[in-house]
């Protein structure tokens, strides 16, 4: 486009977004954004339409967290506060997503005009600010002459803070004409400099404990994957060859085929042999840390502030020092340049972790599927670069138990929790990679009780010619609830379903899509193993969507879950201080 152009505004946001990456546009269409969704494919970008808003909000959270950013538009009102469930999800485990919100146009607000979708107060701004506690920054683009600029700084935000802006469109203003000339300069996604002094301190003081420490380790965290340090914590991994441990949200976050990696560290829920190897640390690297509560075993993590360095995406805790504004990014990077590796210690041998099925649990006559042999069997059947999905749910706690191929990405909300997410999240995860990485496999593990809130995306899934792996388990209901608190109570239970017909009832072509059901662990081994070959067809199984019913004892659950469920109910109760 020539300098000299002029361009609409809306147009110009969807040229930003994709200057950023984005290609899909999630939502639903209302008549506040109808006229704008005619210029997506001039931008290079095209229209996804969901089920709903909500789905559609964790449909655009699973797609940013396999491109690094997405967009979502809804209409005025009705629309955006359907999706605002899922945009908090995202602003809480910090995933960058542009919610774009069609508006009544200028006029129409000025003079307090009592349109549909509003409350009927004359007040267009209540929305915005319901939405200002759940992203980073917002705008209203009333004014034609600052929307460029606007743009441009509430779109950098996203990017750099990595959580979720809030863009609020006026009819009237979506189709005024602005230069073009803004779109010559590319947005500005550098974050900000440390200041040196400080920042030099730091690294100074972190190099000197790693020098003196006998036994250090490394424990890595969901905010290492979000805000971008993964290329300097596998530097700092390989380089120093520390036991390196990750958290239930940090899953995914180290290449767990390396010979340091040492399991999930997840308080007194771990597995002995982590626990007491992370408890017992002389020093702990702690890169990018969110304690909450199922993230830290229910508050009971054993690291002690003198034993730790906390690196944070805006600010540093060496032991009892704070530093605010110093980000981790340049301190890691200045770290692993500064270094003498010869004066760096390393004496123990590391935990051992495999996708050894347990013996007691192999040499069982039961042909039940119990977790305790369902993990570690999936990660045995698990493929370099992998996306695996995991509901708030049994699943959620059952894949701690696996060790990852290289390159597999984890998709889960631990801190968030909402039942249902991994659905949405499924959809927009596997859209990103038929744009970006077609030859991933795309895998969604999720119960009977989860599906049953946001299954209507199955369908957009197969609109879209996706082809994920669907691994539904049919346990009978709730039984993460029944862990917490009700094994027996009926609040815990759900209307069973037929899942092999779902793929019918939203009309999937059958040459594209197959069920299966599996009641047994032959049923299921006969699964994995097949999987590896070719049919007679010639195409290859993960071309086409499969949904897999995997039958479950309904008292059964993963091993962590059952001691964060104990946990988690004394905490409710007031019983426990999970410490």
């Amino acid at each position: 486009m020539a300098p000299s152009e002029n361009i609409s505004i809306a147009m110009y946001l969807f040229k930003r977004l994709h200057e950023l990456g984005v290609r899909g546009v999630h939502g639903v269409p209302g008549d506040f954004n109808l006229a704008v969704l005619d210029l997506l494919p001039d931008a290079g970008l095209y229209w996804v339409g969901n089920c709903n808003e909500l789905n559609a909000a964790y449909a655009a959270d699973g797609y940013a967290r396999i491109k690094g950013i997405s967009a979502l538009i809804t209409t005025f009102g009705v629309g955006e506060l359907s999706a605002l469930a899922g945009i908090a999800g995202s602003f809480s485990e910090h995933v960058p997503v542009v919610h774009i919100v069609g508006i009544p146009n200028t006029i129409s607000q000025r003079n307090g005009l009592l349109l549909h979708h509003t409350l009927g107060n004359g007040d267009f701004t209540v929305f915005q600010n319901i939405s200002r506690n759940i992203s980073v920054t917002s705008t209203i683009l009333n004014d034609p002459h600052r929307a460029a600029s606007e743009i441009d700084r509430v779109l950098s935000a996203c990017w750099v803070k990595a959580r979720p802006v809030y863009i609020g469109l006026p009819t009237d203003v979506a189709s005024r004409e602005i230069p073009a000339t803004h779109l010559g300069t590319p947005l500005d996604l550098r974050i900000p400099d440390n200041e040196p002094e400080t920042e030099s301190e730091v690294v100074d003081e972190i190099a000197g404990l790693m020098y003196s420490s006998k036994n250090t380790i490394i424990l890595a965290d969901a905010c290492a994957i979000r805000h971008r340090v993964l290329d300097e914590l596998h530097e700092l991994v390989e380089n120093t060859q520390f036991p390196t441990f990750v958290s239930p949200m940090g899953k995914g976050a180290v290449n767990e085929e390396l010979r340091a990696y040492g399991g999930v560290y997840v308080g007194d829920a771990s597995r002995d042999e982590v626990r007491q190897y992370v408890d017992n640390a002389e020093l702990i690297l702690y890169v990018g840390g969110l304690q909450s509560d199922f993230n830290s075993g229910g508050f009971t993590y054993r690291i002690s502030r003198k034993n730790t360095v906390e690196f944070h995406s805006d600010h540093m805790k060496v032991r009892y020092s704070e530093f605010p504004g110093i980000q981790m990014q340049p301190v890691l990077r200045k770290l692993l340049d500064k270094l003498d590796y010869s004066k760096v210690q390393q004496t123990r041998s590391i935990p051992d972790v495999s996708n050894t099925i347990p013996h007691r649990v192999q040499e069982s006559v039961s042909q039940e599927i119990s977790h305790a042999w369902l993990w570690p069997r999936v990660g045995q059947w698990l493929r370099e670069g992998d996306v695996i999905i995991t509901e708030t749910g049994t699943s959620n706690f059952g894949i701690w138990e696996t060790r990852f191929p290289k390159n597999v990405t984890a998709i889960s909300q631990v801190l968030w929790g909402s039942i249902g997410y991994s659905v949405g999240a499924l959809q927009g995860a596997a859209l990103a990679c038929k744009e970006e990485y077609p030859e991933r496999r795309v895998i969604l593990f999720v119960g009977d009780g989860s599906l049953q809130l946001t299954v209507q995306e199955i369908s957009t899934m197969i609109r879209h010619g996706l082809k994920p792996i669907i691994f539904v388990i049919n346990n009978k209901g709730y039984t993460i609830e029944r862990m917490i608190h009700g094994m027996k109570a009926s609040y815990n239970d759900i209307q069973p379903w037929n899942h092999t017909d779902l793929l019918n009832v939203f009309c999937a072509d059958p040459s594209d899509a197959k069920s299966y059901q599996c009641k047994s662990r032959d049923a299921l081994e006969s699964l994995f193993k097949d999987d590896k070959h070719v049919p007679a067809s010639g195409r290859a199984r993960h071309e086409r969507m499969r949904l897999v019913e995997v039958f479950m004892p309904w008292q059964d659950a993963p091993r962590a879950l059952i001691k964060i469920g104990k946990i988690t109910a004394s905490l409710n109760d007031g019983s426990g201080s999970g410490q």
